[in-house]
Parts: C-alpha cells; structure tokens; sequence
C-alpha cells in the first residue's frame, strides 16, 4: 500500500486566522470529546486506554518548537477516527508543544467543505495550526497507505471485506503512521515547504464500526 501525496491548497473561503483561533478555543479537549461520545463511545474509550507514543515519536514532536495546535473535525461514529484520534490525544498529552481541540463536522461544514476528499465529507480532517493560528496544513481522513488501498485494490472487495481489511491494518499499525505523517506536515511548515496542504481527495468511507487498533508503547 503506496502512495504519493496529493499536495492541495490550505483552507479557502476566507476563513480568517481570528476565526480560526475563535473555532479553536470553542473546540472539545479530547477527554471532553470521549466524555460526550454516544456513537461507538465503549470503543472510543476502550481504544483511547491502550493508545501509546513511542519515544523516539514524542522526542521528534519535542524539536519542533510551537506551539502548533491541530484542529480536528469528527464525528463519533467515524470509525478511522476511533482508531486515529485517540494516539494523537496522546501525542499532545505528552508533547507540550502540541494541543488539539475537537470540532464537530456537521456543526461546522464550512471548514469541512474546505477539506473536502475527492468532493466528499471524509473525517476525521486534522487542521494543524502555527503559533498564530494560520493554517499551513491539513491530514486525514486515513494514513496515505490505507487512503490509496481503500480507493484502489480495496474497491474490488465488498463493503464488509474491506473494512475487515481495513481494520488488520490499523491493528498493524497502531497509530505510528498517523503519528508519523502529521509530525511530518509540522516538519515541512518549518522549513518552508508545507505552506501547502498535504490531503487526499479520493472518497474515503469512514467506517462507524471499524474496531480498536491495539496499542503501543508509552501513554
């Protein structure tokens, strides 16, 4: 499962950096998020418990200077969000440079509208946020290796084998990759290269029941 990045625009449609840090401040921790959760909120939480940061990952984010903020637009039933959201909780639990704040996406379509994949709604988007509160990247709605499977040789699987398949791969994977490749947009904004938007656009099914990915190393 390979994949080139497809490099798109930051947000358009004149959302203002003044806004942007207002959505921010009126977001959901992520303990709030788990607190609220209805849609699959056993599985959130369960998933959210054994979510892990390797250290080498958290002493990357730690020389990337800050504060950077990632502002996520979810829905609890989203199951690539289940298995995704919750390590990246770690991640700015123990990196001090990185908080998150949690957006619902139907409450908040004009940003969503602007992270569109392939002209369709896919969550989670992670807005990652300089110190001024600019966007200069975004990530999701799932790891570029699964992105790419999911909309090529996974289309020739029914609905449930996929996300059969899909679900091994996050088990695999345990949330490194999703780590890795926003601690990489972070990187690329730092030296100038990540002004622009690192998304997908291919139409990515977000399954409410995918299961826990099981956990790491350190939380």
């Amino acid at each position: 499962m390979t994949t080139t990045p497809v490099v798109a625009p930051p947000i358009v449609g004149g959302e203002s950096v003044g806004s942007l840090q207002e959505r921010f401040a009126a977001g959901r921790s992520l303990t709030e998020f788990l607190a609220a959760a209805v849609a699959n909120a056993d599985l959130w939480r369960a998933v959210y418990s054994r979510a892990r940061i390797e250290d080498a990952a958290l002493a990357r984010a730690e020389t990337l200077g800050g504060p950077w903020h990632l502002l996520v637009l979810v829905e609890d039933w989203c199951g690539d969000a289940v298995n995704t959201l919750p390590v990246l909780g770690r991640l700015t639990e123990h990196a001090p440079n990185i908080d998150l704040r949690v957006l619902g996406r139907d409450a908040n379509l004009d940003l969503m509208d602007a992270h569109l994949t392939n002209g369709s709604r896919s969550i989670p988007v992670v807005m990652i946020l300089d110190p001024t509160y600019r966007e200069c990247a975004w990530w999701g709605p799932r790891p570029a290796a699964l992105q790419a499977w999911v909309v090529g040789e996974g289309r020739t699987l029914t609905k449930e084998d996929r996300y059969r398949e899909v679900r091994r791969w996050y088990a695999r994977d345990h949330g490194a990759t999703t780590v890795d490749e926003v601690l990489t947009r972070i990187e690329h904004a730092l030296t100038g290269s990540g002004r622009d938007a690192v998304g997908f656009r291919d139409a990515g099914d977000s399954a409410p029941d995918a299961p826990a990915a099981p956990s790491r190393t350190v939380g």
